[in-house]
């Protein structure tokens, strides 16, 4: 069994809940410029109420696809204020650490107009990427021996030393304090789950 295959339910409730509160906050219609930085087609199927005019950017190819570019989240090949709406769902944690983070933010903020981005909480006692309680509570020396036989990604895909330590390096997840700071003139949103912050969404509308 593929891991992608244990997210997807999860994946559609939370998702087509958060496009729907998306599109209506922004009010989006056909005429609106999105650019969604570092996603794909999923999330807009979920939205059948709106038809915005959507351009990816993600860092690899999608052939046959005119709306689709290569590039780079954190020096994006756009203007200032190009796009209606820069978009960002669940990106913004995989950039490694806190510098990228921050050239990300900068360019959602230069390129949109407004813009949106969500990213799961750190303070959440579910770890999403590994579909595990707690762990990312724990020293990074820990989670290193652990991530293997002891979360539900480890058990699915068994990933030798070097994936476990490539999926660490690459995950730096944020907290409310991170995103109020990476985003000073935005809202931030609390999206819950069983009554705790379960996400949080950076939104300039």
């Amino acid at each position: 069994m593929s891991i992608h295959h244990l997210y997807r339910p999860f994946l559609r409730f939370f998702r087509r809940r958060r496009m729907l509160l998306f599109a209506e906050t922004f009010a989006v219609d056909s005429r609106t410029r999105i650019l969604d930085i570092g996603g794909d087609p999923f999330n807009w199927s979920l939205l059948s109420e709106a038809e915005p005019r959507i351009v990816y950017a993600n860092v690899y190819t999608r052939p046959g696809r005119q709306d689709w570019i290569i590039g780079d989240g954190r020096r994006l090949p756009f203007p200032s204020g190009s796009f209606d709406i820069a978009y960002s769902n669940s990106v913004i944690e995989h950039l490694g650490d806190l510098g990228n983070q921050e050239a990300f933010a900068r360019e959602c903020q230069r390129v949109g107009v407004r813009y949106y981005v969500q990213t799961p909480n750190r303070r959440f006692f579910v770890e999403p990427h590994l579909i595990t309680p707690f762990i990312h509570w724990l020293p990074r020396r820990w989670q290193c021996r652990l991530l293997r036989n002891f979360t539900v990604w480890g058990l699915v895909t068994r990933p030798d030393r070097q994936a476990c330590k490539q999926l660490l390096d690459e995950v730096h997840l944020l907290d409310e304090q991170d995103m109020r700071r990476l985003f000073p003139e935005a809202q931030i949103w609390r999206e819950r789950f069983l009554g705790f912050t379960k996400s949080l969404i950076a939104a300039k509308g």
